[in-house]
C-alpha cells in the first residue's frame, strides 16, 4: 500500500527484472446520497485508512465483496478519494444530481464471518460527536462491475455460514424447547438471543448443531471500549441486552447435557457477548462442568474470557474444560488498559493465564482484536511472535474489533504510528509460525486433537516482554 500522507511505500519493493503483469482493472471510489443509494464515482479513485492513515491499496489487497456483506453509510462523514491526475487526495463534499447538489456520505462494509478487514473506510472527520455503532468498518470500492472491499479470507467455515442460518422453522423450534422446559431460564434468554438478536451460537443451540452458547456471567472486571453488551449513556446503544440473572448449576447442565450429547461437531461455550466475564463466576461454572462431565464425555465444552483470573482460569480448565479462547487488543500494556480498562486485574495476568492454560492441558485460541494500522505496527509484530514462541499457544484468532474507528483511535496511545500491512503480517506470521493455526473460529476437539502440535520456541523470535516497550 501506498501512505499518501507520506508518498512512502510500505509493501515490499518488486524485483524491476520481473515481466510486468497487466495493469489491473482500477477500484474506484464509492458514495451515497441523502436516502442511501450508492453511486460510483467516475474518476476518483478508492482510497482506505490504515490507522490515521490515507493508503491506496494494493490490487492483493482487494477482493470482491462477499456473499451476505451489509453495507453502510457512514453517518457525518465525506468520502476521500484519490484524483490520479492532479496526484492528490480529495475530500468529496458535494455532488450535482441532476438539478440538486447534495452532500454525500462516505461508504462502509461489514463483511460476513471468517473475513478481516485490511482497511478502514476513508472519510473525514466526524461532524459531529455522536459515536458510531460497534460494526467492523471495512473499506469499500468498485472495481469493474462490482463492489469490492479490503479484506481476506481468513477461514472457510461452513458451520459459519450466514446461509445455513436461514429462520424458517426455527421459531417452532424455540417454542418446542421452551414448552418442554418452562422453568429454565436460561433456555428463555437464548431463545430471545436467537430470535431477537440473531446470535447464530444461540441459534445452534434450538438447531442441536455446532456451537452454542453457555451465558452466565451477570458482571464483568473489565470496561471494554467495545463492549457489545455494556454502554455508557454517552456512547452508542450497546448490540444487545446482558444476561440480568444468575443461571443455576442445574439450569446450566439442563441446556448443555442434551447439545453435547446429540448435537453433530457439538460444542458448548461460556463467554458470550450476552454477558460480563465468566471468570468472575467460577464456582457455578466449575461445578457445572464437573456435573456435565459426570453425564457425558462427548463434545467441546469451551470459555470465552479475558483471561484476568490465573488461579480461576486453571481451576475451571481442571475441572473438564476442553479449549480456552483468550482476547487480547494489543500485546502493549498502555493499549490494552486504554481498551479494556481492567479493575481488579493486571496486564500480565493474562499471559499468565494463557500459561497456566496451556500448562494444563487445555487447546488454547489467542483471540486478537485486529484494527488496521495498530494491530500491524512492527512493535506489535514483534511483541505477538514473542507471545506465541513464549506460551505455544494452538490457536491465533484474526477477529475484526467492532468499534467507531475515530474513536478507538482517539484512545489509542501512539495511534499516529505507521502499520506495515495486516497482509504481510500475517505471511510472516505464517512463516514463523508454520504449525501455528490461524483461524477465525472456535474449534471442536474432533478438529484440534487431529492437528499438529504448536511449533516449539524459535530461534528467531523476539524476547518475550510484557508490555511491549
Amino acid at each position: 500500500m501506498k501512505d499518501l500522507q507520506k508518498g512512502k511505500e510500505t509493501s515490499e519493493s518488486k524485483n524491476p527484472n520481473q515481466e510486468k503483469p497487466a495493469p489491473p482493472v482500477p477500484s474506484r471510489m464509492v458514495f451515497a446520497d441523502e436516502k442511501g443509494k450508492i453511486y460510483d464515482h467516475p474518476h476518483l479513485l478508492m482510497v482506505g485508512r490504515s490507522g490515521r492513515h490515507f493508503v491506496l491499496p494494493q490490487p492483493s489487497d482487494l477482493i470482491p465483496l462477499p456473499k451476505d456483506s451489509k453495507l453502510f453509510t457512514v453517518p457525518g462523514t465525506h468520502p476521500v478519494g484519490w484524483e490520479d491526475e492532479r496526484q492528490a487526495l480529495i475530500e468529496f463534499s458535494q455532488v450535482q444530481m441532476g438539478s440538486q447538489s447534495i452532500e454525500p456520505n462516505a461508504v462502509s462494509g461489514f463483511l460476513p464471518p471468517g473475513y478481516l478487514r485490511l482497511l478502514l473506510p476513508a472519510t473525514s472527520e466526524l461532524s459531529n460527536s455522536r459515536r458510531l455503532p460497534m460494526w467492523a468498518y471495512c473499506a469499500m470500492g468498485w472495481q469493474g462491475e462490482g463492489f469490492c472491499a479490503a479484506a481476506l479470507l481468513v477461514e472457510d467455515n461452513d458451520r459459519w455460514n450466514p446461509a445455513r442460518y436461514d429462520d424458517r422453522g426455527l421459531l417452532e423450534r424455540v417454542q418446542g424447547i421452551l414448552d418442554s422446559h418452562p422453568e429454565n431460564r436460561l433456555y428463555r434468554h437464548l431463545a430471545r438471543c436467537a430470535t431477537e438478536y440473531h446470535c447464530f451460537a444461540a441459534k445452534n443451540l434450538f438447531w442441536n448443531r455446532w456451537e452454542a452458547g453457555l451465558p452466565v456471567s451477570r458482571h464483568c472486571n473489565a470496561g471494554c471500549l467495545g463492549c457489545l453488551s455494556h454502554q455508557p449513556m454517552d456512547s452508542c446503544q450497546s448490540s444487545h441486552d446482558r444476561i440480568d440473572f444468575q443461571p443455576t448449576v442445574q439450569e446450566i447442565v439442563e441446556v448443555a447435557v442434551p447439545h453435547l450429547e446429540t448435537a453433530e461437531a457439538a460444542m458448548v461455550s461460556f463467554g458470550q457477548g450476552c454477558e460480563g466475564e465468566p471468570l468472575t463466576e467460577t464456582p457455578i461454572i466449575e461445578q457445572a462442568i464437573r456435573q456435565i462431565r459426570e453425564r457425558t464425555s462427548r463434545g467441546t465444552i469451551h470459555l470465552n474470557t479475558n483471561g484476568s483470573l490465573p488461579k480461576s482460569l486453571e481451576r475451571i480448565c481442571k475441572s473438564g474444560l476442553n479449549s480456552v479462547r483468550i482476547s487480547l487488543n494489543s500485546i502493549r500494556e498502555d493499549r490494552y488498559n486504554a481498551y479494556y480498562q481492567p479493575n481488579g486485574y493486571r496486564f500480565e495476568d493474562v499471559f499468565e493465564s494463557i500459561r497456566r492454560a496451556k500448562q494444563s492441558g487445555v487447546f488454547v485460541h489467542i483471540n486478537l482484536l485486529v484494527f488496521p494500522g495498530i494491530t500491524d505496527q512492527q512493535i506489535e509484530r514483534d511483541g505477538l511472535m514473542a507471545l506465541i514462541n513464549d506460551t505455544h499457544v494452538d490457536v491465533l484468532q484474526l477477529k475484526n474489533l467492532n468499534i467507531d474507528p475515530d474513536y478507538y483511535l482517539a484512545q489509542m496511545p501512539d495511534s499516529n504510528e505507521q502499520g506495515f500491512g495486516l497482509r504481510k503480517m500475517i505471511y510472516e506470521l505464517s512463516k514463523e509460525f508454520p504449525r501455528l493455526r490461524l483461524g477465525y473460529f472456535n474449534i471442536p476437539k474432533e478438529e484440534f486433537l487431529a492437528s499438529p502440535e504448536p511449533d516449539p520456541p524459535s530461534s528467531n523470535a523476539v524476547n518475550q516482554g510484557s508490555s511491549g516497550n
